[in-house]
């Protein structure tokens, strides 16, 4: 034996947890925290280091509407089995009467309906997303302070033992399951705290940065003890007990909410490229015209929902007219800008007939090209092929 005392990095990662620390980052901003929880647990998860009988991870998300919550289960789901739809969503609002629990477990033999009833937590409907390298199932039970007590009841059991328990006596094993419980409660007390800090507010100055990181870190701190008194006010000590990680997600700023913004856009940039790979195009929205989306989808009380919604009504909306009305086609290069006369976005056409690779150079690598028309060099027949770099501006 050779004795070595050597020192030892207990804070490294796998290559997997890695893998999964970056795909995160990549879509969920300004909640490092619930990032860093869900890969700890998928690190236990993969070395075998989980506690045996109970489910990989439970996860409680407190934190306002539109900070992220929802998204980050998605995300989990689409770093681990390449499917974002690959969560098994439980709206709680759903449950709030103790016969309403039939629809998850089935009604018993002998009750009306029962050959009928199927079921939504089955081991079917758990197992229905596991692929060949990645079998984890990922169970979301949304605004889980509206459940009723039967489903309180049933989560305890499936908290602590992994196991529920359907109507016909079959088991449904949740030893492969990630929990996340979402919840609302304390957002008013947050985003009060957080209040001061949204809206366009001046970069603080070099000499005082280390100031401001003090700062925010003290309103971090107020804002996680109050998502946490709340749930401690609504919940028991013995459902408190069973989760492994709380989580509360702050309200969303004005610098997050700018690197969601170019998420979403790259996100619509997408959504072009899969809806009609022949009939792709792409856009570049200047400064203004992010300043201008920023402006019109910054709420309080909404968050990044708001934002959304302001990208749907004043982007995406507009260019589906565009395109029903043959304005934008195949291969064109799209300026979007803030016109401040009108107070709207200006839609400009900056090239037309670029080529499926020129395309490719222009948008974040994120985005995925359609791959059968790469081999082609480009994708239409007698367009004529602009330089878009020579012409882009703004």
């Amino acid at each position: 034996m050779v004795q070595l005392n050597m020192a030892l990095d207990p804070t490294r990662t796998g290559r997997e947890a890695e893998a999964l620390d970056h795909n995160l980052r990549r879509s969920i901003v300004g909640q490092d925290e619930a990032i860093q929880q869900i890969v700890n647990i998928y690190q236990m998860h993969l070395t075998g280091m989980s506690a045996p009988g109970r489910p990989i991870g439970n996860f409680l998300f407190l934190g306002p509407t539109g900070s992220g919550k929802t998204r980050t289960v998605e995300a989990t789901a689409e770093a681990l089995v390449k499917n974002p739809r690959a969560v098994i969503k439980i709206d709680c609002a759903e449950f709030q009467h103790s016969h309403e629990i039939a629809k998850l477990i089935g009604s018993p033999p002998g009750y009306l309906g029962h050959r009928e009833t199927h079921p939504l937590l089955s081991q079917e409907v758990l197992n229905q997303y596991h692929t060949d390298t990645t079998k984890i199932s990922f169970v979301l039970f949304d605004e889980i302070e509206k459940a009723s007590d039967a489903l309180w009841n049933l989560l305890l059991g499936i908290l602590d033992k992994a196991t529920l328990t359907l109507g016909d006596n079959r088991k449904v094993d949740f030893s492969r399951a990630m929990i996340f419980l979402t919840s609302n409660l304390g957002a008013s007390e947050m985003s009060a705290l957080m209040n001061p800090k949204l809206g366009f507010m001046p970069t603080a100055k070099s000499d005082s940065k280390e100031a401001a990181c003090r700062t925010d870190d003290k309103m971090n701190a107020k804002v996680a003890r109050s998502g946490l008194d709340a749930a401690r006010r609504k919940f028991t000590p013995e459902f408190m007990n069973r989760l492994d990680k709380t989580v509360v997600f702050r309200p969303l700023g004005e610098n997050e909410l700018r690197k969601i913004l170019d998420i979403e856009l790259n996100m619509v940039q997408q959504r072009i490229f899969n809806a009609s790979p022949d009939r792709a195009f792409i856009f570049h929205v200047t400064e203004g015209g992010k300043n201008h989306l920023l402006r019109e989808g910054t709420d309080l009380k909404y968050g990044a929902r708001h934002l959304k919604r302001a990208i749907e009504r004043l982007l995406v909306q507009p260019l589906s007219n565009l395109i029903a009305t043959d304005q934008i086609r195949a291969g064109d290069w799209i300026r979007v800008d803030f016109n401040a006369d009108s107070g709207h976005l200006l839609f400009l056409k900056e090239a037309e007939g670029l080529p499926i690779h020129t395309m490719a150079e222009l948008v974040d690598n994120s985005i995925t090209m359609p791959v059968h028309t790469l081999s082609s060099g480009a994708l239409f027949e007698g367009g004529r092929t602009q330089s878009a770099r020579s012409s882009k501006r703004g």
